[in-house]
């Protein structure tokens, strides 16, 4: 069992920087892929970021450049550094922990959500 608590979220304005930190608790941190994923009102919750066990990362299109994804494994931690900032990067960040195991298992655990809105 993993347990995922966000935080950092905020109000910030366009060209704005935020970090947002999600530490896990539980066992086997590192053996999990870790990701960000944000759901805006009205729309459906799409992948921002990933890294994985082996610190692989990837990013979605529209924060390419701009985000940067990073995981701390001896503080159990995934962190999203967010920079230049724009009012449709307004939503609720949930951070995600994903692990797949030889015979097939897989565990998949989120974390509650914190809210990022980008506004002058």
């Amino acid at each position: 069992q993993v347990q995922l608590v966000e935080s950092g979220g905020g109000l910030v304005q366009p060209g704005g920087s935020l970090r947002l930190s999600c530490a896990a608790s539980g066992s086997s941190f590192r053996s999990y892929a870790m990701g960000w994923y944000r759901q805006a009102p009205g729309k459906q919750r799409e992948l921002v970021a990933s890294v994985t066990d082996s610190g692989r990362t990837n990013y979605a299109e529209s924060v390419k450049g701009r985000f940067s994804i990073a995981r701390d494994n001896a503080k159990n931690t995934v962190y999203l550094q967010m920079n230049s900032l724009k009012s449709e990067d307004t939503a609720v960040y949930y951070c995600n922990a994903d692990r797949l195991l030889a015979d097939g298992t897989r565990y998949i655990y989120w974390g509650q959500g914190t809210q990022v809105t980008v506004s002058s």
